[in-house]
């Protein structure tokens, strides 16, 4: 018994000639009396019809790590050597400011600019704070459209509704931006 590994239309690479192709059409072969088909070959419009072991699938794209498993975000505070307004008592960690990284070698993240901190360094370090939480705010609403996904009719309404806010959420995050072009059009 044969199942059809490969569609018409798909591309492939045929191994045996070297060169990618379109399938053109999938032939099955059938047996009286038998449900499924014997065997399935393919034609790519090479003069010949090929078996599934003579072809390879084009892979797709690589997929991009996922925010939500791959990284863990957390709040650096980098020494703010060359503001003397920094410095002063009332800010809440004094000659310092707040950096949220987002790899290991504590390269990569978020920072502010000194003069932005200076003028409310409140909302800063808060705004800190938020995006250092916001992967287990996004755990916390891909677990929620999951479990309501799963279990829709054991979902009370309010939580239904709070699931597809989530999900609208997530798919904002995930979206690819619009290319620079596209948005200087709107």
């Amino acid at each position: 018994m044969a199942k059809a590994l490969f569609h018409k239309g798909q591309r492939v690479f045929v191994r045996t000639v070297g060169t990618w192709a379109a399938i053109e059409r999938v032939a099955p072969q059938w047996v009286k009396g038998v449900e499924e088909p014997l065997r399935i070959t393919y034609d790519v419009g090479l003069g010949r019809e090929f078996q599934a072991h003579e072809l390879a699938a084009e892979e797709k794209e690589p997929s991009r790590p996922d925010l939500i498993v791959s990284e863990s975000w957390r709040v650096l505070r980098a020494s703010n050597r060359l503001s003397a307004e920094a410095r002063d008592p009332r800010h809440p960690f004094p000659g310092t400011f707040p950096v949220v990284v987002t790899d290991e070698q504590d390269w990569g993240g978020w920072r502010v600019p000194m003069a932005e901190y200076d003028r409310d360094p409140q909302r800063i370090e808060h705004q800190s704070r938020v995006m250092a939480n916001a992967l287990h705010l996004m755990r916390v609403a891909r677990s929620l459209t999951e479990f309501a996904q799963d279990h829709p009719d054991d979902t009370p309404a309010p939580l239904l509704d709070l699931a597809r806010q989530a999900e609208m959420v997530l798919a904002a995050i995930y979206r690819e931006p619009a290319p620079a072009h596209a948005v200087a059009a709107e």
